[in-house]
Formats: structure tokens, C-alpha cells, sequence
């Protein structure tokens, strides 16, 4: 895992600093899709700091430019950028290991507030219980862990009220719990029917891009487009606090 640390509003900002960095690049402001939101995920979950990823971003646009299909057409997703990121992510933690650690931290616990993280606990509690209701009936053992979910999730809403400072690199270990027990309840009990067509979609939005990905980000990529499809499919959110940014 490449794993640098990430300080303050960027470490829960990731995904809106890449996407808003990605469109600047690209001279367009567009829908990400599915596929690049999936891209994104896997580099979070791998712990590829934001500087390495907007890095790589630049790298591969100076790539793409200089070949023969950068010629008048515009990079159209995150896909190129794969190696180039790594890349640079590689590069930053060998520069990383060889200085001392960095001095003022911003501490984590400032990015949002406690009124911010209640409405956003509370929402998606409720989008939770939503889903477990409206399948109740067809697949109740589901129903039965979405549900546990949300009282899960309701539980971590009495830290807030707790004094002293809040511990936000905790409370979002015990949130990325919770996102794992969801995905394996979806995993677990989709239709085969709808993760085949998600399957397919991957397989086909991947095709163009398999050559030049080493097997490890592949498997990363799919696995994040697939939970991303299903909680689009359930109506369910992301738990994280990263997509609370």
C-alpha cells in the first residue's frame, strides 16, 4: 500500500480537488464517470497521496499530447493517468523515506464540523432505513443488514456530543467498517442478473485501458466500480467521510 498521510481539508477533499483538477485539465467541465469516480476510489483506497495523483495527472497529459492520439482530441478519462499516478506516488514515498517527518500537521478534526458530520450521519441513516424497508419484502436478509447498518451508524452519532476534541481519523476508521459491512450485504445478495450487467459495464468501459494496467490496479478498479454501481443500484450512499467533501 502506498500510504503518505494526507493533512487537514485535503484529507477528506480528495475526490472533489482530483475532479476539479481533471476538468481544468481537460478544458471542459464534465460529468466524471462512473468509471473515473472508481479510478479515484481505488487510489484512496491505496493510500496514493493527492499531490502524487495531480502529479500524475500532469504527467499524463504531457504524455498524451506528445503522442499521435493527443493530436486535437481531448483525454477523456482518468483511466490514462493510471501508471503515471503510481508513478509519481512511488516516487513520493521514496522522497518520503528518506526525510524526517513534517512539522506543522493541520490536525484532521478541522475540516468539518460537528453539526455538518450530524446532518450528514443523520441522512444517510435515513437512506439507509429507506432501503431496508423497500426491501423488506424481497430480500429480507438485506433488509435485515442495512438495518443494522443504520444502527450502527446512529451509534457513532453520540461521539459528537462527547467533549474535547473530536477524533476524526477514528471516527472515519469505524465509518470505513461500516462501508465494508455494506458492500459485503450487496455483494452478497444482488441479483445475478444486475451484477452481470454491471460486470459487463466495467469489462467494457476497461477494455480500451487493460494493456497498459498492471493486473493489481485492474482488479482495484473493478472491485471499486462494482460497489459503486450496486449502492447506485440500492439508492445507498458511501458512509465515508470523504464523500461528505
Amino acid at each position: 500500500m502506498l500510504t503518505i498521510g494526507m493533512d487537514g481539508w485535503n484529507y477528506f477533499n480528495y475526490f472533489t480537488e482530483i475532479e476539479e483538477y481533471f476538468w481544468k485539465k481537460r478544458g471542459a467541465h464534465l460529468l466524471v464517470s462512473p468509471l473515473d469516480w472508481a479510478i479515484m476510489e481505488a487510489w484512496q483506497k491505496a493510500g496514493v497521496p493527492l499531490e502524487a495523483v495531480l502529479k500524475g495527472i500532469d504527467q499524463a497529459f504531457e504524455s498524451y499530447q506528445r503522442s499521435r492520439r493527443g493530436a486535437g482530441k481531448a483525454l477523456k478519462s482518468l483511466a490514462y493517468c493510471a501508471d503515471a499516478v503510481l508513478e509519481a506516488a512511488e516516487e513520493q514515498l521514496e522522497a518520503a523515506a528518506g526525510s524526517g517527518p513534517k512539522s506543522g500537521r493541520t490536525p484532521a478534526a478541522e475540516a468539518f464540523s460537528r453539526e455538518e458530520l450530524r446532518r450528514y450521519f443523520t441522512k444517510n441513516g435515513e437512506r439507509l432505513a429507506q432501503a431496508a424497508a423497500m426491501n423488506a419484502a424481497t430480500h429480507p436478509e438485506m433488509a435485515g443488514r442495512l438495518t443494522e447498518i443504520a444502527k450502527s451508524l446512529e451509534a457513532n452519532v453520540t461521539l459528537l456530543d462527547e467533549r474535547g476534541k473530536l477524533d476524526l481519523e477514528d471516527l472515519e476508521r469505524r465509518l470505513t467498517i461500516l462501508d465494508d459491512k455494506l458492500h459485503a450485504a450487496l455483494t452478497s445478495h444482488a441479483p445475478e442478473e444486475m451484477m452481470l450487467k454491471i460486470r459487463r459495464e466495467v469489462d467494457g468501459q476497461l477494455a480500451a485501458y487493460r494493456r497498459k494496467m498492471k493486473a493489481h490496479q485492474l482488479a482495484s478498479i473493478e472491485k471499486q466500480y462494482v460497489q459503486k454501481r450496486l449502492l447506485e443500484e440500492f439508492g445507498l450512499p458511501r458512509l465515508s467521510l470523504f464523500y461528505l467533501a
